[in-house]
């Protein structure tokens, strides 16, 4: 299958759904404004999109959970205005256009953070369609799940040891718990929202768990060469960024043949996991190929 018109389809869904959730003004309205400039900036909505797949994947109609899956870019969106922080990263671009900071101030910027991961665990609690009513039992669930891949234990856990790691010897074992933690947390627990909405099997669950946390593993992977391969025009974001603050990726550590190998195989393992499913599960594989094959 081509995978770019599914891509496109699920990507308008989100974006429609968020836009009108947004339609209601919140006070003040340069809040408002700060949080929605950074959740409208252009993002690829692959988070969203992957609870949506699998989702389907479980015989689930997309459009039901769509509040659940959209709230999954209101905590990415969130991380990635608070890592471009002077405080963190101190990034001036993100998907191309000024960081959050940069236009709004570093207090706006943390405050439209804040409110973006506070508003998408309402999010999660909201129903899309008033016809389909989601177990509350399920809701809790996901609530759980998300909550520990966002938290101390998951992507904020990673994102601290990343900065305690800079300038450090190269470790490969720090590297793999910042990037487990810091990006394929969220990313598996994005996949394994599906499952858990759809009521699925126990086996479904833990073959899409595995899918989610090998496909996670390698974005971060794909991501680390991305930023040594990439322009500045093609990233939307400072190219060559983490060689600049002495960062542990794996081009640093293995160099970036062996990171792209690493990435391959971490992609041939994800989708040797969805072999439970047959046609159904097809968006995932493509998926899968598509991240390892992206550009940006």
């Amino acid at each position: 299958m081509d995978i770019k018109p599914y891509l496109q389809e699920k990507r308008e869904l989100i974006d429609s759904y968020l836009k009108n959730y947004f339609n209601k003004l919140i006070q003040p309205t340069i809040l408002h404004e700060a949080m929605t400039y950074s959740l409208f900036a252009g993002g690829k909505r692959i988070r969203p999109i992957l609870a949506l797949a699998s989702y389907e994947a479980c015989g689930g109609d997309p459009v039901d959970i769509l509040p659940q899956a959209s709230a999954l870019e209101l905590i990415h969106t969130y991380s990635l205005i608070h890592d471009d922080l002077p405080a963190m990263d101190n990034d001036d671009l993100r998907r191309g256009k000024p960081t959050n900071h940069r236009v709004f101030g570093e207090a706006m910027a943390i405050l439209a953070g804040d409110a973006l991961l506070t508003e998408a665990f309402s999010m999660i609690t909201s129903m899309q369609n008033t016809n389909f009513k989601l177990q509350n039992s399920s809701i809790v669930e996901v609530i759980r799940e998300v909550s520990i891949a966002s938290g101390g234990y998951g992507m904020v856990g990673g994102q601290a040891q990343d900065i305690l790691s800079e300038n450090s010897k190269p470790d490969g074992e720090t590297l793999e718990f910042i990037h487990l933690h810091k990006t394929a947390a969220l990313i598996k627990a994005s996949v394994k929202i599906g499952p858990i909405l759809a009521g699925g099997k126990r086996s479904i669950l833990e073959a899409l768990t595995i899918y989610g946390g090998h496909i996670g593993l390698a974005f971060q992977v794909v991501d680390d060469v991305l930023d040594v391969e990439g322009t500045t025009e093609e990233l939307g974001k400072t190219a060559g960024s983490d060689l600049k603050k002495k960062k542990l990726t794996y081009p640093a550590i293995y160099g970036t043949e062996k990171a792209r190998q690493k990435a391959e195989d971490l992609v041939t393992m994800a989708i040797d996991s969805l072999k439970p499913f047959s046609s159904e599960a097809d968006p995932l594989r493509e998926i899968a190929l598509y991240l390892l094959r992206r550009r940006a």
